[in-house]
Parts: C-alpha cells; sequence; structure tokens
C-alpha cells in the first residue's frame, strides 16, 4: 500500500500483507492487448473521457452551488473540535452526472492566522489507495511544529476517498474473517502451496464483486481525482492547493493531467512513478526490489546498535536471526497466533518508516532475549478491536479495487510464477507477499482500464516534488518520471535517505522549501538535494 505516516499503520490489514503499489503496473502489450483495434480504442476511450470531463464540470457546478454544511464531527469519529465535519455529494459514475450518488466524507479547520493571511483550503491525501486524509486537520489541533506556518495561510481539509470509512465504504470479506490469525507463509515451498494462494486470491476477488459489485467499475484514480475537483468546488475554490504523498501522489499526478487549470498550488510527497506502463504490475515489482534495499538498510543499522539490540553486528548476522525467527513462526505461530505472515506484516514497517526502525529492533531483540510476548503483542491480530479489523478491511478492500480498476493486468499465472519466482532469488523480503496480495487482480471481474497518460497541459503550475533516494515503497525513479511528465515542476531530493512520507520528517532542507512553496508559490530556480534527516537513534 502506498501510504504515509504513522497515523495510517493501524489501518493495516494484518492477514494480507501491505504493499505500495501504494503506493506497481503493467507491461505495454498487456495495455494494448485486447480485440479492439488501437484507433477504435483510442477513439472510444477518448468519447469516454469527454463524457466524464463533462459530468465532472456538471457535479463540480453543482457542489459549488451546494456548498458544505459544516458541523460537529461525530463523537465516534475522533476528531475533537474545531474541527467541523460536512459531505459532498458526487456522482458513482461520471458518464451519468444525474444518476446514482454517494456521500463523501470531508472535514476542516480553520487558517489560524488572520483573514489576511488566509489563501484558501490546503487538501490532502496519506496514500493507499484506501487510506482516509481525516485526521489531517488534527496537524493543527495537536500543534505539530512543522505545519505552523502553513496552517496559518491554509484551511486545513481532510475527506474519505471514495470507497474508503464514511464514504460508501466498500468490502470484500468479513472484516473478523479478514483477520483472523494465523496465516499460511506467504513463501511458497510447494506448488500446492501456490495453489491454495491461487484458490485465495479468485475467493477474495469473487468477494469483492459479491459484497460491492455496484462500486467495483468505477473505483478508479480518475474518478477519485474527479471527486477531489468536486470537493474543490463545494469548497468555494476556485483553484486547489493539493498535498499527495505516497499514492495521494498518482492521484495528484492525475489530477494534474485531467484538470491543470484548476492546480494553484501542489505538492507530491514519495512518488508512484505514473508511467501507464508501470501502473500498477510493474509498480509492485519494483517496490520488491527497493523493499529489499531498505531492509538491508535497517539491518545495517540494527548491526551497528549492536550494544543496544544484541542481534549481530553484522548484517549478516542480523538476517540469520531474521531467519531463524521465521523458520521458528513458520514450524509453530509464535503465542499460537504469529507466523511468517504476520512477521511481514509487522516487521515491513521499518523499510517503511525511519519512525519504526528503534521500536521494531527493540521487539526483535526482546524476542532474543526470551520475551516472546513482546512479539505476540505487537504482531498478532487484535480480534477484539471490531472498529479497526472494518477498517483494515476495507482499506484492503479499496487498495485492491483501485489497483485492479486502474489497469489491465496479466491474467496468465505462468507470468506472475515466472516473474515473482525470479525476484524472490535477490530480494525476498517482500515479493511473494506482495504478490499474493495483488494477485486478485489475475482474475478481476469488472473491467480494467487503460491508465491515463499523466503529462502536462496548459494551465498546470509548477509543482513541487519531494522524495529520497531510498525510499521503499515509492523507488526513487518515480519522482523523476513524475518529473519529466510535469514540465517546470522541481524536485526536491532527500540523499541516502528513505524514510517514506518525506515532508512529514524534520529536515529544514526540506521543511523550509515546502513552507516557502505553499507560503509564497516560490521555487527554487533547480532541482535541490538535501543531506538526509537525523538517523535513528536507539
Amino acid at each position: 500500500m502506498y501510504g504515509e505516516g504513522p497515523h495510517l499503520r493501524d489501518t493495516r490489514p494484518k492477514n494480507r500483507v501491505l504493499a505500495l503499489g501504494s503506493a506497481g503496473a503493467l507491461v505495454t502489450a498487456t495495455l494494448l492487448a485486447g480485440a479492439v483495434s488501437a484507433p477504435t480504442a483510442g477513439a472510444a476511450e477518448r468519447h469516454g473521457q469527454d463524457r466524464e470531463a463533462r459530468g465532472a464540470a456538471i457535479a463540480a457546478a453543482r457542489a459549488a452551488k451546494a456548498g458544505i454544511d459544516w458541523h460537529d464531527c461525530p463523537a465516534d469519529w475522533g476528531l475533537e473540535k474545531p474541527i467541523q465535519c460536512g459531505w459532498v455529494s458526487v456522482p458513482v459514475d461520471y458518464a451519468k452526472p444525474y444518476g446514482k450518488q454517494i456521500k463523501l466524507a470531508v472535514d476542516r479547520i480553520g487558517n489560524t492566522g488572520t483573514k489576511g493571511e488566509r489563501q484558501g483550503a490546503l487538501v490532502y491525501n496519506p496514500g493507499g489507495p484506501g487510506g482516509s486524509g481525516m485526521r489531517f486537520p488534527r496537524r493543527v489541533t495537536t500543534k505539530s511544529a512543522l505545519w505552523v506556518n502553513t496552517a496559518k495561510a491554509y484551511d486545513f481539509v481532510g475527506f474519505d476517498p471514495r470507497g474508503v470509512g464514511h464514504s460508501a465504504p466498500i468490502s470484500c470479506i468479513d472484516p473478523q474473517e479478514f483477520v483472523k490469525a494465523p496465516k499460511a507463509d506467504p513463501v511458497p515451498d510447494t506448488e500446492a502451496d501456490k495453489t491454495a494462494q491461487r484458490k485465495l486470491a479468485r475467493e477474495y476477488a469473487d468477494g469483492c464483486h459479491e459484497r460491492s459489485g455496484g462500486m467495483l467499475p468505477y473505483m478508479t484514480t480518475p474518478n477519485t481525482a474527479r471527486d477531489l475537483d468536486v470537493i474543490r468546488a463545494a469548497l468555494g475554490e476556485k483553484k486547489l492547493n493539493y498535498l499527495g504523498v505516497s499514492y495521494g501522489t498518482y492521484l495528484g499526478a492525475v489530477y494534474g493531467t485531467l484538470f491543470p487549470g484548476h492546480v494553484r498550488r501542489m505538492i507530491v510527497d514519495s512518488v508512484v512513478n505514473p508511467s501507464r506502463q508501470n501502473i500498477w504490475y510493474e509498480a509492485n515489482l519494483e517496490q520488491d526490489v527497493a523493499f529489499e534495499g531498505r531492509w538491508k538498510d535497517w539491518e545495517d543499522w540494527v548491526a551497528a546498535n549492536d550494544a543496544s539490540f544484541h542481534l549481530g553486528t553484522t548484517r549478516t548476522a542480523v538476517q540469520d536471526k531474521w531467519l531463524q525467527l521465521r523458520a521458528t513462526a513458520k514450524k509453530n505461530p509464535i503465542g499460537g497466533v504469529v507466523g511468517p505472515a504476520e512477521l511481514i506484516s509487522f516487521f515491513q514497517s521499518a523499510p517503511y518508516y525511519d519512525s519504526s526502525w528503534v521500536p521494531v529492533a527493540t521487539t526483535f531483540s526482546k524476542y532474543f532475549a526470551g520475551d516472546t510476548q513482546a512479539l505476540v503483542d505487537a504482531a498478532a491480530p487484535d480480534m477484539s478491536d471490531t472498529a479497526g479489523n472494518i477498517t483494515s478491511e476495507n482499506s484492503n478492500a479499496v487498495y485492491t479495487a483501485v489497483e485492479c480498476a486502474d489497469a489491465k493486468w496479466p491474467t496468465s499465472w505462468r507470468k506472475w510464477d515466472r516473474d515473482n519466482t525470479r525476484l524472490n532469488k535477490n530480494y525476498p523480503f517482500m515479493t511473494w507477499a506482495n504478490a499474493w496480495m495483488n494477485l486478485p487482480c489475475a482474475t478481476w471481474p469488472v473491467k480494467q482500464q487503460t491508465p491515463l497518460h499523466v503529462k502536462t497541459h496548459k494551465g498546470l503550475p509548477p509543482v513541487l516534488i519531494v522524495q529520497s533516494t531510498r525510499d521503499a515503497a515509492t523507488p526513487y525513479e518515480g519522482a523523476v518520471e513524475l518529473h519529466k511528465s510535469f514540465k517546470g515542476s522541481r524536485l526536491v531530493t532527500e540523499k541516502d535517505a528513505g524514510s517514506h512520507g518525506v515532508t512529514g520528517l524534520v529536515n529544514p532542507c526540506v521543511n523550509d522549501r515546502v513552507d516557502a512553496y505553499l507560503l509564497t508559490g516560490k521555487l527554487d530556480t533547480a532541482d535541490v538535494t538535501c543531506a538526509p534527516h537525523a538517523t535513528p537513534k536507539p
């Protein structure tokens, strides 16, 4: 999954290991496959886009007239005053703007500065697909130091994208069944193991269709971008100020392509490669390689801090401990509930986020010091957390629905098997877990789209792109590709760093440029390379 920072961690499913796709893609041949000739298919695609563009304009005009009826947020949403909540209606199908409507949940907190300082609303998406942005206004109520200056100028606005949370949520399986432990080892030993996983993937795809079939054809990134424009209109904003992280960068890239003249300021942080050939199959394969690299970075750090963790003084020694732990959990799930799948779900947060380096290493260390319960507490699914389980299941359903609908995926198991077997030899940490998570797309029960060609159109202002070079979830090449696609953009690179979600970290070289852009619109005259933020300390 492509998503930013600690506030998403509690929503991560524990039984299907997450992969960013947030934050992968199809090969060209697959994208072009089909019975319709290319020119005819292109004409049909353009006709459909024209209808949807007209529908989006109708929906936006309607929303601008209606506005948003702001009120105190429901008590069980966990959003304290003065944050306010409201709803924005959008069509399920933009080709039929007067057809079935759904309501999207939005929230806001007003700017903290004067009326004269206010520059409008800053709308946020944290990634996924499947992440909720509703906690964004809490950066103001919790007085997050990084956002004090921006909060003076902007209302902070979050929303649940279509299908997520409070916005017509979709589902693919009973939430309690979704988190039930233990799970099989994602790394297959035999053909029978692969057959079993393929069966689960087909059943999951079928479950999505049975439980949410009416929404599935419309769970696409372009539709979410159209929703974003309707939200802009409902807020009374002529132009959008937007911050997108992880998958939120792809949403921003699609929005900037569809609505270039509606963008005022846009920051994209930890970037999904928007190439049509990359969305989404190839992106997930590239992710497997990047995760392995960042996993090794973490192991090097653990080894360098052996005085604190006692797991070995070399990367090889730390890796041996990891393999020993996996083997133990595979033979007998630890505490009866933590098997290899649960281990990967827990340990993957270390290559995702530097903020997880210390807690994951500490739990790892405690296990080998004889404290098994610490690992069980950290990695086992919480079967009693009904609300959390619903959120996890919903988040995974949206992730699957959007990535499967956005692009045509390979349907040949031989291709999946060949590609992942090859990758697993050198990049074993996430490869098979990622494959099984995405395999429902091979048998997806509704039509899969051709990804939008992300590019610069007239009216698009300069976009600020922020990226670390060692990011596991969204490899650096994605930022380079979007930089090429969006002419006039500026790329701020955090060199030799790899935490996902750079704008949420303390690094003045990055933070000052984010503030300057949002507050004044100014960008450096050339791309910038920043030194890494501080390495975590035990």
